[in-house]
């Protein structure tokens, strides 16, 4: 359904017609004054400048030609401002369109499209660790928006699966066990079903084997040979590599399961790899890719740039790929697979350049055609309240699940201190304030900007965060479920300020999404539901509801805090978690 200042608009622009003026002039704005009005068109001050004539008489001119059905308060005012209040009854109908539409009547502007969202990015057998979070939080929500929006929707993990680090695990683990089969180039049997590690024991060899590398050249090359022989298909190496992957795996699905992340593609680096020879031998082919101090790369420098964008390597000179071949192999691949409208990156901000020249490489060569969209969305730094990217109290890098169980244990001594549930109740309460509190701390800041960690405040049950959202949800649910049934009551006309307001907050609900989409921001969205929060809030403390004597009047408050009970689920579902029955 169209937007609310799209139709104010449209009535404004029928009257500046309709009173001899350009309609373009008709465009209406939300008040920056919500204690003069609620809307206000300044489309008479530039119309003066072109029919030499005072603003305030084109802006008298227009106001007349407006639908006093439409508006409770029609102003013309000097210097020739046109200030607007809408009906109730325009209000009450607009919000009854919304209550009964699909999705709130929300534009499905990617119908028929395809988007991959590219977010994870996790390197097999190493635990995932706070740097983790931002881009498993920030790509599952805007993954979700973009399916609100109607896309046919494919979150990729890109898994980190087929680099040195896993010649380093293989060198290692042959230094440590150099009797097992998977050593003998001479095997031909069956090998083992269970790895010869666990979990645990992986997650320690891999930093072992990158500390001995820094010390040991010799050590350093057989990992770089075991690299090349897993690559290039030695039975034993691959057979490693698939214990790797399917422990790796089992313990990374859990974790994002218990942040509720879910991908739709579990594709890595090794999945892109089959696809690298004859792309390279195209680029070369065709001109693509030049020979550069022993090295083929790509220019894809521009006369407009106003920094050197130096070019996309290929292949090194010692023959190697490098992580760009595999994210240009890796989009051959997506637009094979899912022939995308857009590709969508989501990493530190530090990779910038890198997919600047791999965007510009890709358009180059032909792997993706020029109407394809290519995205990508630097994040900043999760902070320590000293400023410094967070550690751990021993100055380590902590793991993902350490940070996801600190946060809920907070959160359970409060909901145990203050007998916030029944004792059967904590945990399921616990974990859903968890969620809130981490997710909305971390999606409530700008993306690309570097925030700070604070666990006290993003768990506070006041202010804007997420437990406080939580809470209005379920105060709104407590008082519905003490009316009744109230599923299909009608949204009614504002009976008080506080209705109205609260209306006009539900109004922007469509703009406020669509913002968050275009902008790659789900900040806006955190923005959005606390304003809504607030208006729900104030309306509750000024306005009897459970004990209204008025039974119509009742209803259509009831219809009222449903409605945007309803919108707030929505948007903490698109944000990543979901409100507990009780708090």
């Amino acid at each position: 359904m169209e937007k609310i200042l799209d139709i104010i608009s449209k009535k404004m622009a029928q009257a500046f017609e309709a009173a001899g003026y350009d309609a373009a002039f008709g465009k209406v704005t939300v008040s920056n004054r919500p204690d003069l009005c609620e809307y206000q068109c300044n489309g008479a001050l530039a119309a003066a400048k072109q029919y030499k004539c005072a603003p305030i008489q084109i802006a008298n001119a227009v106001a007349e030609k407006l639908d006093a059905a439409d508006f409770s308060m029609i102003d013309a005012v000097m210097p020739g401002f046109i200030n607007l209040k809408l009906s109730d009854a325009f209000l009450q109908n607009y919000l009854e369109q919304m209550r009964t539409a699909p999705d709130f009547g929300v534009e499905k502007l990617g119908a028929g499209k395809t988007v991959v969202v590219d977010y994870g990015g996790p390197n097999v057998a190493k635990p995932l660790h706070i740097g983790h979070l931002r881009s498993a939080i920030i790509g599952e929500s805007l993954k979700r928006l973009y399916k609100f929006f109607g896309y046919n929707t494919i979150g990729d993990i890109h898994l980190g699966d087929w680099g040195l680090q896993m010649g380093l695990i293989i060198a290692e683990l042959r230094c440590r066990q150099p009797e097992l089969v998977y050593f003998d180039p001479d095997y031909t049997g069956e090998y083992p079903a269970e790895a010869p590690f666990t979990i645990s024991e992986l997650e320690e060899i891999y930093p072992a084997a990158a500390a001995k590398k820094k010390e040991d050249e010799a050590f350093a090359e057989e990992a770089h040979v075991a690299t090349f022989e897993l690559q290039n298909g030695r039975p034993g190496y691959r057979a490693l590599w698939q214990h790797i992957m399917r422990l790796s795996l089992a313990d990374m699905r859990k974790i994002y399961d218990d942040l509720d992340v879910h991908f739709e593609s579990w594709l890595g680096e090794s999945d892109a790899d089959p696809y690298i020879p004859a792309m390279i031998a195209d680029m070369k082919e065709k001109g693509y890719a030049v020979q550069s101090e022993g090295a083929w790369v790509i220019p894809v420098a521009e006369e407009s740039d106003k920094k050197e964008v130096p070019p996309c390597i290929l292949v090194k000179s010692d023959g190697s790929a490098i992580y760009a071949t595999t994210d240009l192999a890796t989009m051959v691949q997506r637009m094979q697979d899912f022939k995308p409208h857009k590709l969508f990156y989501i990493t530190d901000k530090r990779q910038a350049l890198h997919f600047e020249q791999v965007f510009r490489a890709a358009k180059k060569c032909g792997i993706v055609p020029e109407e394809t969209e290519l995205e990508h969305l630097g994040f900043g730094t999760m902070n320590g309240k000293d400023g410094k990217p967070f550690k751990t109290r021993e100055g380590g890098v902590m793991r993902l699940e350490v940070l996801i169980r600190e946060m809920t244990d907070f959160v359970r001594a409060k909901v145990v201190e203050n007998k916030i549930v029944e004792d059967s109740e904590v945990e399921a309460t616990t974990k859903k304030i968890a969620m809130a509190a981490l997710k909305y701390g971390d999606l409530s800041n700008q993306p690309t900007k570097d925030y700070v960690f604070d666990m006290d405040r993003f768990a506070a049950f006041e202010g804007n965060t997420g437990p406080y959202i939580l809470y209005t949800i379920v105060r709104i649910k407590s008082i519905l479920a003490k009316y009744g049934a109230w599923e299909n009551l009608p949204i009614q006309a504002a009976a008080n300020v506080y209705a109205k307001e609260l209306m006009l907050a539900i109004t922007k609900l469509g703009p406020n999404l669509e913002n968050a989409l275009r902008t790659s921001a789900p900040n806006v969205i955190c923005a959005y539901i606390y304003e809504l929060a607030g208006c729900v809030n104030k309306f509750y403390h000024e306005t009897r509801i459970l004990t209204e004597e008025d039974k119509s009047l009742q209803a259509g408050y009831i219809a009222l805090i449903a409605l945007a009970k309803n919108i707030l689920e929505q948007c903490i579902a698109l944000l990543g978690f979901s409100a507990p029955e009780k708090m």
